[in-house]
């Protein structure tokens, strides 16, 4: 069974520094993971309804969750991501991965030092401590700072790149801009934003533009739609629920 940690990669993206108008606490957006009409899952994307303090910084909480559901919950995922990212310039303070795949199970608490640019990982009973570019993100905090990019000042196939630490690693991560249009929805259409994060080779995925975004060309900025390709097929996570986002969406017929 794939990971269906590998599914929620896409929500996470690129660093970049502002005023925050783009999200507030208590906001939670919840998506559907499909492959053809059958459902795989869900995922939940939310900021704890207050602020946490970590690091001597006030934090957002956020959480990223994703569990298998119907006939695939033979194999029980139950993932959860949490970052701690400050107020002030969406840096990562904490992170803390919980995994439960059948079996499988794994635990880890990342620590972020932006003065001495290191990451402190803690697992089991191991303490490793990696030495990383300034500016660094997780996955999530990456995600919210790309919420602030204004795409209007964008040119077709930009390329943004930022520094991210995932899986013991860390990566000069890509998003490409592709253009706008418009999806179709459960609760209608949607002006968007088509963005291409860009991966290093690898056998998992099937071409540099296999994960396809497309965020809502509003002020919110949220991922309306993902498609990844797979050597399989391709699987699909559209927007199913949301609350308190900080603007409405202009959903129209």
């Amino acid at each position: 069974m794939l990971r269906l940690s590998i599914l929620l990669v896409p929500l996470l993206f690129l660093s970049f520094r502002s005023k925050n108008d783009t999200f507030q606490l208590g906001e939670e957006y919840g998506y559907r993971i499909k492959f053809g009409i059958l459902t795989l899952g869900s995922a939940n994307v939310s900021v704890d309804n207050k602020t946490h303090t970590v690091n001597g910084l006030p934090c957002y909480r956020i959480n990223v969750s994703g569990r298998t559901e119907g006939i695939t919950d033979l194999y029980r995922v139950r993932n959860t991501y949490t970052s701690y990212m400050d107020t002030l310039q969406y840096f990562p303070q904490k992170f803390e991965y919980s995994a439960r795949e059948n079996n499988y199970k794994r635990d880890q608490i990342l620590y972020f030092d932006h003065r001495k640019n290191v990451v402190v990982k803690k697992e089991k009973e191991s303490v490793d401590t990696y030495s990383v570019p300034a500016h660094i993100h997780d996955v999530i905090s990456g995600y919210y700072s790309l919420r602030h990019i204004d795409f209007s000042t964008y040119h077709l196939g930009q390329i943004y790149t930022a520094p991210l630490f995932f899986d013991d690693e860390s990566y000069r991560f890509k998003v490409k801009y592709a253009g706008k249009g418009t999806v179709k929805t459960r609760f209608g259409k949607i002006n968007v934003v088509k963005l291409h994060p860009i991966l290093p080779e690898n056998k998992l995925f099937k071409g540099e533009e296999a994960i396809r975004v497309w965020v809502s060309d509003d002020k919110n900025r949220v991922p309306i739609k993902i498609e990844v390709d797979f050597s399989f097929g391709t699987i699909v996570m559209e927007l199913r629920k949301y609350k308190k986002n900080l603007y409405p969406f202009n959903f129209f017929s």
